[in-house]
């Protein structure tokens, strides 16, 4: 009988876990996936309790018996908000953290679309100013957020930001009176309504707050130290000239479109729906534009063209706004679109580092949106004085030539300067 010899058995080998850059360049995609999708949620809540007014604005002009420059200033109000608060936004940034005031945003949004809900005109002017504090320093705050913590997808960044911008507004356009009338919600309810999509952005970016970005000692020190002097430079006036031009441009036709449309013998609700059509093809101009830069077309080629874009949509409303209002109002949208994506990616481009973007982000949307706070009170004034559109849509028309060449300016590859 022969005995069998006994190999000994193979040890299992113990599984590969993956190197440890690997998980760190995973776990690092997952942040950064997660922290832009807080900040789409957070641009998408920009505008709709602002663009929300312009479809509503008869209703509200006829049941609280205010004239049409009075309802006006439920749009001019924000805006003066994005201009006189924007100088604070950095230094909250730098004293909280841009996280956390991203968050307080957020929460005065809520409170201020609650508080429009009271059956009272000077609630709905209070929460229209909270509503407006609490844009203007997200505003200023989040370009300089995706200056730094995405300094190498700034045109993606910004298109995505951008588009998020028109998204919010075409929402707010072509739902706010249809949801009313289906539910038979008073106008306060309607405007209150956006109020949750706010607040599912702070619930969203709540963990955000949590987390602390590592900066180098020397950052850290910078950034404690705001930049000085930058209303010295020619550059930094001329991206605050584009940004307050196209601003008002956008503004004060988003405030008064339906309207315009409305005297032209447009339903109120078809009115409306024009504006959010608009919006969305501004979706499309505000996600190309950025992407487009450097292909063969330079941002100030973009500019003009853009401005030609709302020429041409401005031009038509004059002659027939109602026959030919779908090409009008693409024409407008993908013209403003690309207007708004050009004027945050010139503040991105002309800043050298996160302190200067965030000293010119508050620069041009400081003057420049105090300039655009003029605008649909402006154009209510003449509409009231010469009872037509024809000469706003003039007026209109004619700014679109310093808006181009404060684009050509704004565009030259230059950085911005000013002392430490």
């Amino acid at each position: 009988m022969s005995n069998s010899t006994l190999s000994p058995t193979a040890p299992t080998p113990a599984p590969v876990s993956p190197p440890a850059s690997h998980r760190a360049r995973s776990g690092g995609c997952r942040r950064a996936l997660y922290l832009g999708a807080g900040i789409v949620l957070l641009a998408l809540n920009l505008r709709p309790a602002l663009v929300a007014v312009s479809p509503l604005a008869d209703t509200i002009r006829t049941a609280g018996g205010m004239s049409a420059t009075s309802v006006s200033m439920l749009t001019a109000l924000p805006l003066l908000c994005f201009g006189l608060l924007a100088p604070l936004a950095p230094r909250l940034g730098r004293r909280y953290g841009m996280e956390r005031a991203l968050l307080g945003t957020m929460a005065l949004v809520v409170a201020g679309t609650a508080l429009r809900m009271a059956d009272s005109v000077p609630a709905l002017f209070a929460g229209t100013v909270a509503i407006g504090a609490g844009i203007a320093v997200a505003n200023v705050l989040l370009p300089s957020l995706i200056k730094r913590d995405f300094p190498m997808k700034t045109g993606l960044m910004t298109g995505l930001y951008s588009m998020s911008l028109f998204g919010g507004a075409a929402l707010a356009a072509g739902i706010t009176v249809p949801v009313q009338h289906a539910t038979g919600m008073t106008w306060q309810l309607a405007l209150a309504c956006w109020g949750a999509l706010a607040l599912v952005a702070l619930l969203v970016w709540l963990p955000q707050t949590r987390t602390r970005t590592r900066n180098s000692s020397l950052s850290v020190r910078e950034a404690a130290h705001p930049v000085r002097g930058l209303w010295r430079s020619p550059l930094a006036w001329q991206v605050t000239g584009y940004m307050g031009l196209q601003s008002l441009s956008y503004y004060a036709a988003a405030a008064w479109l339906p309207t315009l449309l409305g005297d032209a013998g447009m339903g109120a609700s078809t009115a409306g729906w024009m504006l959010s059509f608009s919006s969305l093809l501004g979706i499309a101009g505000s996600f190309l534009a950025p992407l487009a830069v450097g292909r063969r077309t330079t941002t100030g080629v973009l500019a003009v063209i853009g401005a030609a874009l709302c020429a041409a949509g401005f031009t038509g409303l004059l002659i027939a706004p109602v026959a030919g209002a779908y090409v009008w109002m693409a024409l407008l949208g993908l013209g403003q679109g690309a207007a708004i994506s050009l004027a945050m990616l010139f503040i991105l481009h002309r800043a050298p580092d996160t302190r200067h973007t965030a000293q010119l982000s508050s620069m041009a949307q400081c003057f420049g949106y105090c300039l655009a706070a003029t605008g649909p009170a402006l154009l209510g004034a003449l509409h009231d004085a010469a009872h037509s559109w024809t000469l706003p849509l003039t007026v209109l028309l004619v700014l679109l030539v310093p808006q181009a060449v404060t684009a050509l300016g704004a565009a030259r590859p230059l950085h911005v300067s000013g002392r430490g």
